[in-house]
């Protein structure tokens, strides 16, 4: 009798097992993805260490910032470039960041709007988004006034501002998908 116990029981603990392999087979499948993290492109990430510099020419693009039409966002030089599908930089400005950085890595404009009132309260215009921080949300923008913003350092804001010149090439080279690079 103690054989078949022992048998009964070796059943019962298999079907338990594959009743529970099941069940968690199920809900994998049916959980959403989580977000798939920020990845840049060409070896190494950009960002992973600090670009290297050409510190006699400044303005100059950054090595390993990427391939491809892109925007390249430096947050150690508060500095972007836009850069068109030869690797050349077409245009490159200072700005004003957040409170809040982004992560270095590759990401993609994911929303624009035209004109809106900013996390800090001033009219902003031409908001490039492609990120958000423990949800503050990352892009860049110009201020309608043209005025350089007053830091608010007690409040979380991820708007990177640019003068409103820059701000419309912004808007017209960065569309929705468009790569974004952010480097140290």
């Amino acid at each position: 009798m103690a054989a078949s116990s022992a048998g009964f029981v070796a059943a019962l603990t298999t079907a338990a097992l594959v009743t529970v392999g099941t069940l968690a087979y199920r809900a994998a499948a049916e959980a959403p993805e989580p977000p798939a993290r920020p990845r840049a492109s060409g070896p190494p990430a950009p960002g992973a260490v600090k670009a290297p510099r050409d510190r006699r020419h400044p303005e100059a693009l950054p090595a390993r910032s990427g391939t491809g039409e892109r925007v390249v966002y430096s947050v150690d030089d508060d500095r972007v470039w836009l850069v068109g599908a030869d690797g050349a930089a077409r245009r490159t400005f200072r700005v004003t960041p957040g409170t809040v950085d982004p992560a270095p890595g590759g990401y993609a404009v994911t929303s624009r709007s035209n004109r809106v009132i900013g996390t800090d309260g001033v009219p902003i215009e031409h908001v490039v988004r492609f990120t958000a921080v423990d949800g503050v949300v990352i892009g860049f923008s110009a201020a309608v006034d043209d005025e350089p913003p007053e830091p608010d350092l007690s409040a979380p804001t991820g708007g990177i501002r640019e003068s409103r010149a820059d701000g419309d090439a912004m808007w017209d080279f960065a569309t929705i998908g468009r790569q974004v690079v952010v480097i140290r």
